[in-house]
């Protein structure tokens, strides 16, 4: 009776084994399920803005962003194969006394034959060749026998168990007769459905002989969506040559650890005197006790050597305490024995081969829900950084092309004096070398003879045009450069800074063809309209005016008597054009043609901006409602979604955390400790009831925020997590975060008393926590004595990073302790000062060394009337205690401006100097008083 009890827990434990399995594989593919609706949904989204004309995401998340907002087809492969896999159990063995004798030993029954009757030479022996089917065990709540072919349909076929009642199956079932010539029933499998506990859980599949099926056929079905527990019955001393070459084989289709079983010699047949019986079975007992040593050691030995049994693994004794694998060792196989029930190695063999399964499978999907959440918070920074720079770099862009049209102007109106002072000195420092090039110059297209004949009327007037040319060309030269050294300072100040301003706005604006034009177009008015130089080219004001002037010229020397062209004509020609110019009239016409030029060029500039914010204005309003399910939809679900993989994963590979003591309760959970978890000793266990989605989404958004950061010294290490089903008796679903313990809280330590050495020492430490946060985008928004734990040494670290985020993912809500919360909390509009702002606060309490409320707050009835009072101005009292450098500190941080307040990298280096003055004046003190009992 007790070996049968035995047994019996032997096999509901590798039940539950199977079980667990199986509960576990339920929520995986639930996961994924639900991850895979969520990136279809993104995609679907993403597909139909890149359809329409639109095209609202794509101005922030492009199609390279969104090919991680999926699974790379190799991962998804092994999930779903890992989610759709049945448990079996394969049983492969020596022979089918081997094989049949481990099935009973599995199911606790003598479901199959043993003994003489049944046992007759096996496969390879001369003369008399074993031909048993395939077997497969599966659960029903009737016991029956059917012939089926794999995986397809059942064979109407007479079976000898179907003629009566039975026990064991019947040995001419299991057989295929030698008069047998139907090739769909020499290949069916005997299917055997019973009501066992283990066959709930998981498929038992026996392997029919080799002269039945070849293994590889036999072993296909195990390849296809199946998770195999491969055991391999031993009932000889070692394998033989046809054995190992069939264990590389299996090795080579399945790539999954063997757990080789050393089966008892077959028991004789019981005897009906309990006594007796028992009496044999100490006595078999016994037998195998003298010979496990002698027979294991030459069976392991050959395993080793053949390579397949790890030299890590050891032999398991009946008996021998077995030690449990490492969490998330790569399963091994193993070598055990059996007596009359499953091994206990066998049990923690079969939970490691299906718990690495599933730990894979846990880890690739959470690997894929953090990396998917990186991005949408990276992306929501993006976006926030977008929606905060585009406007001001639209405002910026019109203010300075302001400026710089108004210089421009005022330049343009008082050098009209100043240009025709500059004509005049220009023309009068230029005219000698004006006069010698044009009596040098060489007419084109007229041919001027070496004896002096006289040109016609038209061949002069080419001749003046010539020289006129000559001199527009130098003056032309002169005048813009000098005009251009007035401006050069303006285009260096302005021009620049625009065109950067201006090709930051074109790359975050690329919606259409129509906007890019517009934007290249807008370039290319920085770059032309504002290079100041004056040309006088055909048409313009300037080159009218002058060719007016010197129309006279022309007419007075056309009708007189032709001339001789000698460079002495030459010469009268360009000193007369030279002295009938007005720089009056030409430094007018250079002015309004430069304010005409400004004042189309500004235009152009405002109506091209004014079609670019436009552009920009609607792809902001899409940017911030794409920011907004970012923060309040995308990246929350996808949390939660990782945060239950990640859960999954923990539990597997160590288990549920045991509750202890109650440690203290928050506004949102319960702190309970804990000896040890996953290695970690002592733990402190958070364990939170979220009443509703949003608070599950914050809660998975702490946890993401906090299992990705960095480990800092000053920061509360958070080891895993663990969603239990289970918590306060099933009635409602636990999220158990657990974390590092340390000694107490600054609340519990400042009453308990402490230095103001220890104090100070406690501030840098907050102080130094806070700056790791900031650096890493994080601001955790409920800085306070609780949320500060102190170890036995009495440093200091921060906990409860419950309203943790990153900026860009804030929403606007108002979270924190009361008395610790910055007045632009109310607002909705905040940074990382806030955070500054509640050290503040806490150094004060630090500073007076109790945890007695400030006046200014205690008289406060309620929190809308503290709330009132802080937004007021209202602040903590100043103790006659403080130390006036330490006053000035606390008073700088809660500033009710949040731009000034000190950045924490000098509030540190601050605290710093306080800690060494007063450190150094203990000392005297110290010394003094010495000094004076001497």
């Amino acid at each position: 009776m007790e070996g049968n009890t035995q047994q019996q827990k032997a096999t509901r434990e590798l039940a539950r084994v199977f079980n667990g399995y199986n509960k576990h594989t339920g929520q995986l593919r639930r996961n994924l399920k639900e991850t895979n609706a969520f990136f279809r949904e993104i995609r679907q989204n993403y597909s139909n803005a890149c359809a329409s004309t639109i095209n609202s995401d794509s101005a922030s998340l492009d199609s390279g962003q969104f090919s991680c907002i999926s699974f790379p087809s190799h991962e998804e492969e092994f999930l779903r194969g890992t989610v759709g896999a049945t448990p079996y159990l394969l049983v492969l063995g020596q022979d089918c006394a081997a094989r049949y004798q481990l099935l009973n030993c599995l199911l606790g029954e003598r479901r199959l034959p043993l003994g003489p009757d049944a046992g007759e030479p096996c496969e390879g022996v001369q003369g008399n060749v074993c031909k048993r089917r395939k077997l497969c065990f599966t659960h029903g709540r009737q016991t029956r026998l059917s012939l089926a072919l794999p995986g397809q349909y059942e064979l109407v076929h007479q079976l000898a168990a179907n003629c009566g009642r039975w026990d064991t199956v019947p040995r001419v079932d299991l057989e295929i007769q030698d008069e047998c010539e139907d090739p769909a029933h020499r290949l069916a499998e005997l299917e055997i459905t019973l009501h066992h506990p283990l066959l709930q859980e998981a498929k038992v599949m026996v392997a029919p002989c080799r002269s039945v099926q070849p293994l590889e056929e036999a072993l296909e079905d195990c390849t296809r969506s199946v998770i195999p527990v491969i055991l391999y019955a031993v009932n000889q001393d070692s394998l033989s040559n046809d054995q190992v070459a069939e264990l590389h084989r299996v090795k080579e289709i399945l790539p999954f650890p063997v757990c080789f079983i050393r089966m008892p010699a077959a028991a004789p047949a019981a005897s009906p005197d309990p006594a007796r019986r028992l009496e044999r079975e100490r006595e078999r007992e016994r037998e195998r006790e003298r010979e496990r040593e002698r027979e294991k050691s030459v069976l392991h030995k050959q395993l080793l050597q053949l390579g397949l049994l790890s030299g890590l693994t050891g032999n398991c004794t009946c008996g021998a305490p077995v030690q449990a694998p490492a969490p998330g060792a790569k399963p091994q196989s193993v070598l055990a024995e059996a007596s009359d029930k499953p091994p206990r190695l066998l049990l923690s063999f079969a939970k490691q081969v299906l718990q690495n399964q599933q730990v894979e499978a846990a880890t690739l999907l959470n690997g894929l829900h953090c990396r998917c959440l990186d991005l949408f918070i990276n992306q929501a920074f993006d976006m926030q950084r977008d929606l905060q720079i585009t406007p001001r770099r639209l405002e910026y862009t019109r203010e300075k092309e302001g400026e710089l049209f108004t210089s421009l102007m005022a330049i343009a109106n008082r050098k009209q004096e100043e240009m025709k002072e500059m004509i005049v000195e220009t023309l009068g420092s230029m005219k000698e070398q004006l006069l010698d090039d044009a009596a040098n110059l060489e007419f084109t297209d007229i041919i001027v003879t070496t004896n002096s004949e006289a040109l016609t009327s038209k061949e002069i007037k080419s001749c003046i045009h010539q020289i006129q040319e000559l001199i527009v060309v130098r003056l032309n030269q002169a005048v813009a450069n000098k005009l251009i050294s007035s401006v050069d300072y303006l285009r260096e100040s302005f021009v620049g800074t625009l065109e950067r301003c201006l090709n930051s706005l074109e790359k975050s604006h690329i919606e259409s063809t129509a906007h890019n034009i517009t934007s290249n177009h807008l370039k290319q008015l920085l770059n032309a309209a504002y290079h100041v130089e004056v040309t006088f080219q055909s048409g313009s004001s300037v080159t009218k005016l002058f060719w007016e002037q010197i129309k006279q010229i022309i007419h007075r020397i056309t009708f007189v008597n032709p001339p001789a062209i000698t460079p002495e004509w030459k010469r009268k020609v360009a000193q007369d054009a030279i002295e009938s110019l007005s720089a009056a009239k030409l430094a007018k016409s250079i002015c309004s043609q430069f304010r005409t030029r400004l004042n189309s060029s500004h235009e152009a500039f405002a109506a091209s901006l004014r079609q670019l914010e436009e552009g920009h204005t609607g792809r902001l309003e899409r940017t911030e409602d794409l920011w907004l399910r970012v923060r309040k939809d995308h990246a929350p679900r996808l949390a939660r979604l990782s945060l239950e993989s990640r859960s999954l994963r923990d539990v597997l590979l160590n288990g549920k955390p045991k509750l202890g003591r109650e440690l203290g309760r928050g506004q949102y959970g319960v702190v309970y400790m804990c000896d040890n978890w996953g290695g970690h000793s002592p733990c402190a266990l958070k364990s939170v009831v979220p009443p509703d989605d949003k608070h599950w989404n914050d809660l998975a958004l702490e946890f993401h925020y906090t299992r990705t950061l960095p480990k800092h010294e000053r920061l509360v290490d958070l080891h895993g997590s663990v969603i239990d089903d289970t918590y306060a008796d099933g009635a409602s679903t636990a999220v158990l975060l657990i974390m590092e313990r340390l000694h107490r809280d600054l609340y519990t330590g400042l009453k308990a008393g402490l230095s103001m050495r220890e104090r100070l020492q406690i501030a840098l430490d907050v102080v130094e926590g806070i700056r790791f946060l900031h650096s890493q985008g994080l601001l955790h928004r409920d800085i306070k004595l609780k949320n500060v734990l102190l170890d036995k040494q009495n440093r200091a670290k921060i906990t409860d990073l419950g309203f943790c985020k990153p900026e860009a993912m804030m929403s606007g809500s108002i979270v924190g302790t009361p008395i610790h919360m910055a007045p632009e909390l109310f607002t909705g509009k905040y940074d990382n000062s806030v955070d500054v702002y509640a050290f503040g606060i806490l150094f004060w309490y630090l500073c007076t060394g109790s945890v007695k409320l400030p006046e200014a707050f205690e008289k406060c009835s309620s929190k809308d009337q503290l709330w009132n009072n802080v937004k007021k101005g209202a602040r903590p009292e100043r103790l006659p205690c403080f130390d006036e450098e330490c006053w000035q500190l606390m008073e700088a941080c809660w500033n009710g401006d949040p731009s000034l307040r000190p950045l924490l990298g000098i509030v540190e280096p601050s605290l710093q100097s306080i800690m060494v003055r007063m450190c150094n004046c203990d000392s005297k003190q110290k010394s003094s008083s010495l000094e004076d009992s001497n």
